[in-house]
C-alpha cells in the first residue's frame, strides 16, 4: 500500500536511528510530510535523501526532557507546515543494568526524564496542538516492559510502565476531540541502544531467547505497526498496546 498519510504532517521524536529511522523512511514512502527530531545523532543524510525521492521532509533538534525544547519544536511543526496530525514519540534511553538497590538516583532521574517526563511532555504540547487541528493519532514507544518486567531494567521498566498509563489516561480524556492515543510495544529489536547486548554472545542468546523466533528483530519490522496506528485505518483504535514481540509475552 501507499499513501496511506498523504496530506498529514507528522512530527517524529527520535528519528535518527533504530525503530525511528525505519519509522520516518516507512511514513515517507506512505506521503507523509516529515519534521524529524534528534538530539546527539543528526539525521541529515536520512532528510536529504527523502527530499531528493520527492518526499517532504526537515529536522528539528530537541530535548525531550526539557520543556521549553518540545513546546519549540511542536511549534516549529506548525509553522512550517500549519498543523501538526501524527505524532511518533520514540525517545528513549537505558539505565546501566544493574539490580534496583545498585542504581544510582542520576541514573534512575536521567531515565525518566527521558523516557517518561519527554513522552508527557511530547503529548502536552502535541494534544495542545492537535487540539486546535480537529484531532490526530499519536503512537508513544513502550516496550514489552510496559507488561512484564526484566531483573536489571528497574527504572527503564518504571518508565515504560508509565508511558502505557499516560497514554490510556490520555486515550479516554480525548477520544470526544478526535485523538488517538496507542503505544507501540517492541520486544528486542536490534538498534544501537541495544548493541552492547548483541555484542556479549551470553547476553544475545539470554535476550534472544525470550521470544519465539530466537533472534531480535530489526527495525523494519516494527515500522509497519506505527504506520497502520498513524493512517486513518485505525479510525476505532486508541487506548491500546500494540505488541510486536515474536511472542515473548505470551511465552
Amino acid at each position: 500500500m501507499a499513501d496511506r498519510l498523504k496530506g498529514k504532517t507528522a512530527l517524529i521524536i527520535g528519528a535518527a536511528t533504530g525503530i525511528g529511522e525505519a519509522v520516518t523512511r516507512a511514513f515517507a514512502a506512505e506521503g507523509a510530510t516529515l519534521v524529524v527530531s534528534y538530539h546527539k545523532a543528526s539525521p541529515d543524510a536520512m532528510v536529504a535523501e527523502i527530499n531528493a525521492s520527492g518526499g517532504q521532509a526537515s529536522t528539528v533538534r530537541l530535548d525531550v526532557g526539557d520543556e521549553t525544547s518540545v513546546k519549540n519544536a511542536v511549534a516549529t511543526v506548525v509553522e512550517r507546515h500549519g498543523r501538526l496530525d501524527v505524532a511518533f514519540n520514540n525517545a528513549g534511553i537505558l539505565a546501566p543494568i544493574k539490580p534496583l538497590a545498585d542504581i544510582t538516583a542520576k541514573e534512575f532521574d536521567d531515565t525518566i526524564r527521558v523516557d517518561l517526563r519527554g513522552t508527557f511532555l511530547a503529548m502536552k504540547y502535541e494534544i495542545n496542538q492537535m487540539l486546535k487541528n480537529g484531532g490526530g493519532s499519536i503512537i508513544n514507544t513502550g516496550s514489552v516492559g510496559s507488561v512484564i518486567a526484566n531483573a536489571g531494567l528497574t527504572p527503564y521498566i518504571a518508565s515504560k510502565h508509565g508511558v502505557l498509563g499516560l497514554t490510556r489516561s490520555a486515550a479516554i480524556e480525548y477520544a470526544q476531540q478526535g485523538i488517538r492515543v496507542n503505544v507501540l510495544a517492541p520486544g528486542f529489536v536490534e538498534t544501537r541502544m541495544t548493541a552492547e547486548w548483541l555484542v556479549d554472545p551470553d547476553l544475545r542468546a539470554v535476550m534472544t531467547a525470550q521470544n519465539s523466533f530466537n533472534r531480535a528483530s530489526q527495525p523494519d519490522e516494527i515500522a509497519g505497526m506505527v504506520v497502520y496506528l498513524a493512517s486513518d485505518e485505525a479510525s476505532f483504535t486508541t487506548g491500546g498496546i500494540f505488541l510486536v514481540d515474536g511472542a515473548q509475552t505470551a511465552i
